[in-house]
């Protein structure tokens, strides 16, 4: 069994992280959403509603690939992360060049400590490439509208958090 993690803090989950998983899912006989804790980042979302929000988008995708997509929350090493769930990929999504040289450093320090596990590098669509959780969060915490990057569900979250 293929199984892939494409791991991420997903505050909140926006279109391009669901069009990753959509294709990755296409890839891989399960795949494993791992949610980082990350303490660090002071997430705006709780770890508890960023996992539901993931499931609940994650139940259309799931009927709409065929392939499993589980949720699982980790605070460990990525590749620490990759062994718990058996996954012998790490997907990552990528919208700018930008990226790629964080993401570059990653695959070789991931590689170093475990080579059998590779990384596969998804390219967001035209559409999605510019949409990042950081932004579409400054973007509705200054009363804009965010509904062009999120699903209905997390922009009604987004509505209420920055309603009150």
């Amino acid at each position: 069994m293929r199984v892939g993690l494409y791991p991420g803090t997903f505050d909140p989950i926006t279109l391009g992280h669901i069009d990753i998983i959509r294709r990755a899912a296409t890839l891989v006989d399960k795949l494993v959403i791992g949610v980082a804790i990350n303490r660090d980042k002071g997430p705006l979302f709780e770890l508890e509603e960023r996992v539901a929000q993931i499931e609940e988008e994650c139940r259309k995708l799931n009927q709409e690939t065929g392939t499993e997509i589980v949720v699982h929350p980790f605070e460990n090493l990525l590749i620490d992360c990759a062994h718990d769930v058996g996954a012998q990929m790490i997907i990552r999504g990528l919208r700018a060049v930008a990226d790629f040289e964080y993401e570059y450093q990653m695959v070789g320090m991931n590689r170093k400590l475990d080579d059998s596990v590779e990384t596969v590098f998804l390219m967001a669509e035209a559409e999605h490439q510019a949409i990042a959780s950081r932004l579409v969060k400054e973007i509705a915490r200054l009363g804009g509208d965010v509904s062009k990057f999120v699903t209905p569900a997390v922009n009604a979250e987004l509505l209420k958090r920055f309603s009150q």
